[in-house]
């Protein structure tokens, strides 16, 4: 039993390692069958790879060409395009040589023309000349005149026929002006006042002052005029020595300093002891005082005025106006009269009276400082009042109230209104007699000059001139030529303020008695 079970063991042993061999064969076998077909597999693959990395390449190559032969077209394009507009070029300039080539030989035709037609123009320039030198010699015969009678008698013809003519035109030209006539004396009235307000400083421009006795002068003088130069240079006036008894002249422009100066000369005078240190110690002096003053004058008038929160700067030039004149008219006196007239006429209105008086008292603070700026006193007036942070009705009054620009404030036109009446009152302003009679004299003396005038009268204080010609020498129209051209010599000739209307009359009477 034991022994079948033995040989049963071994036979199946040996039958399962004979079918283990052949299975294992069988694997093999198709191992090496897989093998090599993934060896031709990739022989495969890497030759179509191949194929389709040279395709590529290929079409890589063929659109490098073709963009590369699309540049070159392009370029070639171009190339052709700037011939082409180099070739028009090139036949516009030959056109143009052409062109320059005809000009210039019908220039030199041109050119020989004209210089035969000259000379065939001056031969017959001289031929006329003989022939007028003829007929002129042959004329002198018939009329028996010379050359210089006969040209003297046709200058006076023509002279005679432009008057008459001129005459008419001036006419014509002041019939057509009539309509325009309030503009213009609005214009002419503005530059009035301007000129009028920049002349009336040579009147106040002296201070004298008293010496005790006549040595005082060699004293202010002192050695070799030593003291009067350090004066002068120390106060910036002029000291005026001369042969008047008892007195020296202080001059200058500026009237503080003129002030200054004249103070300081009465302190030496008073004190006896003049030489260069002590000057300029009572110099120094005195223009602590005067700046003292000039704030005093300024808050002075502030409160009379009944105004306040002022600049400093602006009490201080308002204190300056003190020592300011207007035709003897103290400038800081009108200022305050203004001031009220214009409070009380905006409170009549029912404005601001706060308002109106500070625009008054305020509308000349310009003239205290024209001389240190530049242009006229109603614009130095509101620079100095815009800078120091007035309102915008008292910057305007002030540059406004001589009508220099277009009012935009109520202000403005009470405060012009209320300068001109405080400077037209009577006794408000005056003029010396003798610069009121020299201003006559040399308007009657210039217009007397004219040929034709018979008599001259200046009237209204010189505003007016009245001509009374002859009647036989001047007629109407050259009456009218006349009055135009005196009224020219005079603004060319005189310095005036205002306007001066000039009247020429002309008047033909016959008398006959019947007997």
């Amino acid at each position: 039993m034991f022994t079948q079970v033995a040989i049963g063991s071994a036979l199946a042993f040996i039958v399962g390692a004979v079918i283990g061999y052949f299975i294992d064969r069988i694997r093999r076998g198709s191992a090496y069958q897989s093998y090599a077909q993934i060896l031709k597999q990739a022989e495969l693959d890497s030759e179509n790879l191949l194929k389709s990395q040279k395709l590529e390449a290929k079409e890589e190559l063929l659109k490098r060409r073709e963009s590369l032969e699309e540049e070159v077209n392009k370029q070639r394009e171009e190339l052709w395009a700037v011939e082409k507009k180099l070739s028009k070029r090139e036949n516009a300039l030959e056109d143009q040589q052409a062109d320059f080539l005809k000009k210039e030989a019908m220039i030199q035709t041109t050119q020989s023309k004209l210089a035969s037609r000259s000379k065939a123009v001056e031969a017959r320039e001289q031929e006329l000349e003989r022939a007028l030198k003829k007929q002129q010699e042959e004329l002198f015969k018939i009329s028996g005149l010379d050359r210089e009678t006969a040209s003297q008698m046709l200058l006076d013809r023509l002279d005679k026929d432009l008057k008459n003519e001129t005459g008419a035109l001036i006419l014509k030209h002041q019939n057509e002006l009539k309509q325009s006539c309030d503009k213009i004396a609005r214009e002419t009235i503005g530059m009035a006042v301007q000129r009028f307000a920049s002349g009336h400083v040579a009147e106040t421009t002296v201070s004298t002052v008293d010496l005790p006795e006549e040595e005082m002068k060699g004293r202010i003088i002192g050695r070799e005029g030593r003291n009067i130069r350090a004066f002068e240079k120390a106060t910036g006036v002029d000291v005026i020595v001369d042969d008047t008894p008892g007195v020296v002249v202080v001059s200058a422009f500026d009237n503080v300093r003129r002030q200054i100066g004249k103070m300081s000369l009465q302190k030496l005078v008073n004190d006896g002891r003049i030489h260069p240190a002590r000057i300029e110690e009572v110099v120094e002096e005195t223009q602590k005082e005067l700046e003292e003053y000039i704030q005093t004058m300024g808050q002075s008038a502030c409160q009379e005025v009944n105004i306040s929160g002022v600049n400093p700067k602006i009490v201080d030039l308002l204190g300056r106006l003190h020592f300011r004149t207007s035709y003897s008219q103290n400038v800081l006196r009108h200022s305050i009269e203004v001031s009220a007239l214009t409070g009380i006429m905006a409170e009549q209105l029912g404005l601001d009276g706060t308002i109106a008086r500070r625009c008054g008292l305020f509308h000349d603070i310009g003239k205290a400082a024209d001389h240190e700026m530049e242009g006229g006193h109603p614009a130095v007036g509101a620079q100095l009042l815009k800078r120091y942070g007035e309102s915008q009705e008292v910057v305007h009054a002030a540059a406004g109230h001589h009508d220099d620009i277009r009012p935009d404030y109520i202000y403005t036109v009470l405060v012009a209104a209320a300068d001109a009446c405080s400077a037209s009152r009577p006794g408000a302003r005056r003029d010396t007699l003798e610069k009121y009679v020299r201003r006559l004299e040399e308007l009657e003396t210039l217009v007397c000059g004219f040929p034709g005038v018979d008599h001259t009268y200046a009237i209204q204080a010189g505003r007016e001139v009245r001509v009374i010609v002859d009647a036989d020498q001047v007629n109407d129209r050259e009456a009218a030529k006349m009055c135009k051209d005196i009224a020219k010599a005079i603004e060319d000739t005189l310095t005036y303020p205002g306007e001066i209307r000039v009247t020429v009359m002309r008047e033909s009477r016959t008398v006959e008695y019947a007997r």
